[in-house]
Formats: structure tokens, sequence, C-alpha cells
């Protein structure tokens, strides 16, 4: 069993959070994607202040897809403190274990979240709050037939739907990507943790779909120097 589920808890960014089997286990590449959605956000407000007359940057609105354990989200709350988030997962386990973390670190008032299986139908629902101004998800991304080659103690242990990405690893990309614009506010960025093969595919669809208005900005590269992270920006209309 992994060490994370025998200890029932595990440090993330600067957080300590429960752990417990299926729950998919916060990988320390990730922590790379807090601080990608952390910098934007500062890169806005830099710009807002650079303003003859500058306007009141409005508390960022994070939705997150696939919230697992709450390590994103409750990253995000702590880093960005006049955020709220909004975070969605398909299993009531997750859901279960995002809200125990954030009442043990008391983050319960910036966290609306949501059992909910994310679909191509799903804007109303995840609109509670209005427009967002970030989208981030580590969703699935594992290539189908990589699947089996996972360390056993994943394939035993870990929830497998949130990893088994489909036969090109983006079925779930898709469809954050084909929500995103009904989603985003006007600039409104998506962050993603995607598999080091996808940022060319993920280009090539969104230039096979440009009624999305939506355009790849930059691709950040994890510890191990390879692409793992796609800042995707909604285009003002």
């Amino acid at each position: 069993m992994p060490v994370q589920y025998v200890l029932g808890e595990w440090d993330f960014q600067d957080l300590t959070l429960k752990m417990r089997p299926p729950v998919f286990i916060p990988r320390p590449e990730t922590e790379d994607l807090i601080s990608l959605v952390v910098e934007e956000q500062s890169r806005k407000c830099e710009k807002n202040s650079g303003l003859c007359f500058p306007v009141p940057v409005p508390h960022p609105v994070i939705l997150e897809i696939g919230c697992g354990s709450g390590a994103i989200a409750l990253s995000l709350l702590c880093k960005l403190p006049q955020s709220r988030v909004i975070a969605v997962d398909k299993e009531k386990a997750a859901v279960d274990l995002t809200r125990e973390n954030a009442h043990r670190l008391q983050l319960q008032e910036r966290i609306h979240v949501l059992h909910h299986d994310v679909s191509y139908s799903s804007a109303k629902q995840l609109l509670l709050w209005g427009p967002v101004d970030f989208i981030v998800s580590n969703p699935p991304y594992v290539f189908h037939e990589d699947m089996a080659s996972l360390d056993a103690e994943i394939l035993r242990y870990e929830d497998l739907d949130a990893l088994d990405g489909g036969d090109d690893g983006m079925r779930v990309i898709k469809t954050i990507l084909a929500l995103a614009p009904s989603l985003l506010k006007d600039s409104g960025s998506v962050f993603l943790e995607v598999d080091p093969r996808h940022p060319n595919m993920v280009e090539n669809w969104l230039q096979a779909h440009p009624n999305l208005l939506l355009v790849l900005r930059a691709i950040h590269k994890d510890f191990c120097g390879k692409p793992r992270f796609l800042h995707i920006q909604n285009q003002s209309r």
C-alpha cells in the first residue's frame, strides 16, 4: 500500500492533507501547477496597477475539475487569500475528502465542493459564482494503452478513473476545453497538467476548433524537463 495511505496524511505545498484510498494521491510535480496560477494572477494585478486609471481587480474565482484530495484547490486558497474556489469531482470519496481537508484547514467558507461528473452540458451547474478567472485541472491524462505499465501499487490501490485519459489521454481534457469558453471571463485562463505528448496534440485540437476562441499561450516544463503544464487563454471577443 502507498505510504501516503498507510500514514493517512501527506504534505503538499505547505499543507498537510488527509489521504485515504482510493482517492488520487497528489504528485510533487503538481505543485508547479499552483505556482503558474499564482504567477498569472500576480501578472494580472501588476498589469492593472500600471494603468493610468486602475480598476478594482475582483477577487479571483477558480474552478478546479477533478479535485481528488483537494490539494490544488486548497493550496490556491492559501496562496491567493482573496480567492474563492469551486472544486468538482465525480467520485463521492474525493468530494468527501476535499470537504474534510477544507474543514481541517479552516478554508470551508471559501470553497464550494460539488459532486458532479463534468460533461459538455455542465456549464450551468459550474457557474455558481458567475464566470471564472481560472480553470485548473490535473485531469486523467494517461494513454489507455499505458495503464497496464503503471506501478503495481497504483493499479491496486488508486482510483484508475483519475488516471485513465482514454485512447489519446485527452478524453477529459477535450471536455474541459469545450466547456471553457462558456465558463471563463474574457481573457480567463485554463491551466492543465498533461502528458509530455499532449502539448502538440492540444494545439492541433484547438486549431481544429477555432470557434472556441482558445489559444495555447505557454507550455511549461516540470522539474524533469518534460513539457507538463499548459496555459490556455480565452481570447476576448
